[in-house]
């Protein structure tokens, strides 16, 4: 039996586009327009424009939306003010990603969490698992469209067509106003290493504000981007995308997100699990490493010293913007250094291998 794939509120643009369209875990979606290096350089050049209209989003209100997310996810969301974005991973009782999300806070007794694509379903019924105390849990996933305008120019192009002073919005921080005449929520957060906004509309606002921006953004260099794109993008940043970096076997610490892990904030899922980690050490650890062979390095290939495994390949690609092949991956703790060789197991040949600090990639500040 066939199942119907998802769109989202601007697939009729991406066809219209002529774009590339795939399964992307049963969406709908544009994997590129014109090309994967030409949409990266866009990005990091000048700007780009992306449909992010599948991601989830969650409301939780009442007197205990606070203590629900505080159970839900490792960070400590009780110091955030009104307006503020913060990144989370979210686990289970035994430590393992549920998925990596963010929380928007609109007031003390409402939030949102915007929640991975392919895990909105997971996530909701998760949470509705974890409910306790007087809180009010909605999917508004299907209610909200959502974009991103990523690049050196997005402030530029987007500024013209709304009323919120995009200056003052600090990054990880929102606003409330109109964009393209309609209510929006703006954000300044972002997926590629890059300045820029994520949009957050009505589904029924959502092409003519799309078309509005790749027409304001014309002689500014914005272009629409597809998923192939993103993908080198976020990677170049080292940003970990669930079901590659992340997942139900791995924990924040492994993962190398120990920042946004507060173990000193009372119980939390997965807490026990890396309090014991943390008094232990890590059995393993997250590295970048660049190609010295040839070969480009593919999610799950094996990772090896001296010919003995020594864990695996979460995502690799060319690196457009540095023009090389570059990769990272799980390996045992005592060679997570930088520096160190290692070899990259391609068709059964071990390619050699250097780990490199993270990220790879790092926009200038201003």
């Amino acid at each position: 039996m066939e199942t119907t794939l998802k769109r989202t509120p601007l697939y009729q643009a991406h066809v219209n586009a002529q774009a590339k369209i795939i399964d992307f875990g049963g969406w709908e979606m544009p994997v590129q327009y014109a090309g994967i290096l030409e949409e990266h350089r866009a990005v990091r050049t000048a700007a780009g424009l992306f449909d992010v209209s599948h991601m989830g989003e969650f409301v939780l209100t009442g007197p205990g939306a606070l203590p629900l997310i505080q159970k839900l996810v490792t960070n400590d969301m009780s110091t955030m003010v009104n307006g503020q974005v913060r990144y989370s991973p979210m686990c289970y009782p035994h430590g393992g990603v549920v998925d990596d999300l963010m929380v928007y806070k609109f007031a003390d007794q409402h939030y949102w969490l915007v929640v991975n694509a392919s895990n909105t379903e997971k996530d909701f019924a998760w949470v509705q698992d974890n409910l306790e105390g007087e809180v009010q849990a909605r999917n508004i996933s299907g209610q909200t469209a959502e974009m991103a305008l990523q690049g050196p120019n997005s402030l530029a192009i987007l500024q013209p067509l709304t009323d919120i002073d995009l200056g003052k919005i600090k990054y990880y921080f929102f606003a409330c106003g109109k964009v393209n005449g309609v209510d929006a929520v703006i954000s300044r957060t972002g997926y590629t290493g890059e300045d820029g906004f994520e949009i957050y509309v009505a589904p029924e606002a959502a092409i003519p504000l799309w078309n509005k921006i790749l027409e304001a953004g014309k002689d500014k260099g914005v272009t629409p981007i597809g998923l192939g794109a993103r993908d080198t993008l976020r990677f170049e940043a080292a940003m970990p995308l669930y079901g590659h970096e992340l997942s139900d076997k791995i924990t924040p610490l492994e993962a190398g997100l120990g920042r946004y892990v507060r173990l000193d904030k009372p119980g939390f899922n997965g807490k026990e699990k890396m309090v014991q980690q943390q008094a232990e050490g890590l059995k393993r650890k997250l590295v970048g490493f660049e190609m010295i062979d040839r070969g480009i390095p593919r999610g799950e290939y094996p990772l090896a010293k001296n010919g003995q495994e020594i864990g695996f390949v979460t995502s690799g690609s060319f690196s457009p913007t540095l023009t090389k092949n570059i990769g990272m991956g799980y390996v045992a703790a005592e060679l997570a250094n930088a520096g160190e060789e290692i070899e990259v197991v391609i068709r059964g040949k071990g390619c050699k291998a250097k780990i490199i600090a993270k990220p790879f990639y790092k926009r200038e500040a201003k």
